[in-house]
């Protein structure tokens, strides 16, 4: 037996989970994805995605996609560096750089690889990166690639975040890397109180709109617009993977810094760029968004019915202001047992324990689409009820 098949022949938690019938991954989608979708010989309402605005189906988006592998072929065969540099990239890049408000926006391949790739060359030896506690894993894995000294505040608590500004140079550069929505919880970051200490303690400020765009902000421009920041941000990023029903992601500021990026970031130039149909859905979806506002409000129609249901029934649901719903349960093995035992009742729902949340904040978490009715809401939060009750999380 070789050292790998030595070190990890014990690892066996998934297995456990199978043998009690809690293993909650991998399950696979049969047909599109939507509100209601066919998972193997179960049919589900799907409140775990993150297509907030409804649009992974949309035939418009499917015809653009087709249309766009049909003239430039399935893949670019090469990085953006080289030879993976299609028109359909550069026209959405300033889409996406007008969307947000900046002057130029870079597209990678996926918006994990924008954080990694991002965090990573900005920071020098020198310098300081400051993260929330409660970031994004592809931020914290920009962080640790990154030469700059790293620091972390407790989530959202601006004292701590001062308490460590203090401590630092006025004139190092100091990057200081939020979400705009925490995914997990569905709260927002605190970016008024956080850009009135840039400008106190002189440094740089990143947000994360992927839980953000096609959600807040005129025509779903993300948090940064929905705060009225968007100029004191630096740094704006983005996925194609959520509100924009593609794959991707970008990175948007200031043309210097972007064009610093352009030439420095290795998950931008050492990764073979973008399909023509991932890139294409996600032009056309963005155009959609743009197009359609109402599509917007039915989303927070519906989530804030869903937000109001769940307080009545007694559900703990912590501090989200997002269609992200966090329903708290603060135990390990019964995250699990509400996880499966949904899915078996016809609801998808995702758990969420370490490391996405600390071993006592355990919880599954609930996401609402735009294309969700108030009817498969209502569905949801009795099977859910039930469960709940069943297991002694909440009372009847």
């Amino acid at each position: 037996m070789g050292q790998l098949q030595e070190k990890y022949k014990n690892y066996r938690l998934p297995q456990k989970l199978q043998e009690k019938g809690l293993y909650p991954y991998f399950r696979c989608i049969t047909g599109k994805q939507g509100t209601e979708v066919e998972m193997g010989d179960h049919h589900v309402l799907m409140f775990g995605s993150n297509a907030y605005t409804g649009l992974v189906g949309d035939q418009r988006i499917i015809d653009a996609a087709k249309a766009a592998t049909d003239k430039y072929g399935t893949g670019c065969a090469g990085s953006r560096f080289l030879n993976g540099t299609l028109d359909i990239h550069v026209n959405l890049e300033k889409e996406l750089a007008e969307f947000v408000g900046k002057e130029e926006a870079l597209c990678f391949s996926t918006g994990f690889t924008v954080n990694s790739g991002v965090i990573a060359a900005i920071g020098g030896r020198e310098d300081y990166i400051l993260c929330d506690d409660r970031d994004h894993a592809s931020i914290v894995d920009g962080r640790r690639l990154s030469f700059a000294h790293q620091l972390k505040f407790k989530h959202n608590d601006m004292e701590d975040l001062e308490r460590i500004l203090k401590t630092l140079p006025y004139d190092a550069i100091k990057l200081i890397v939020v979400d705009g929505v925490f995914s997990m919880e569905g709260d927002l970051c605190k970016l008024p109180e956080i850009v009135e200490l840039k400008k106190k303690y002189n440094c740089s400020i990143m947000v994360d709109e992927a839980h953000g765009l096609g959600v807040f902000g005129k025509q779903g421009r993300g948090v940064c617009d929905h705060f009225g920041l968007t100029d004191e941000v630096d740094l704006i990023m983005g996925t194609f993977s959520k509100s924009l029903a593609s794959i991707g992601g970008f990175i948007a500021g200031d043309w210097d810094t972007i064009n610093y990026l352009r030439h420095s970031a290795r998950t931008y130039m050492f990764s073979a760029s973008n399909t023509p149909a991932a890139t294409a859905a996600a032009k056309c979806a963005l155009d959609i968004i743009k197009s359609e506002p109402e599509r917007i409000k039915a989303l927070w129609d519906v989530t804030n019915y869903a937000l109001s249901r769940f307080k009545e029934e007694g559900f703990e649901i912590g501090d989200t202001e997002s269609p992200i719903i966090p329903l708290y349960i603060r135990d390990m093995e019964k995250t699990f047992a509400v996880t499966s035992i949904a899915f078996e009742r016809g609801v998808f729902i995702n758990p969420v324990v370490p490391p996405a949340c600390a071993p006592s904040d355990t919880l599954v978490r609930y996401a609402l689409m735009a294309t969700h009715t108030k009817e498969q809401v209502d569905r949801s939060v009795k099977i859910l009820k039930g469960i709940f009750t069943e297991l002694d999380i909440i009372k009847a």
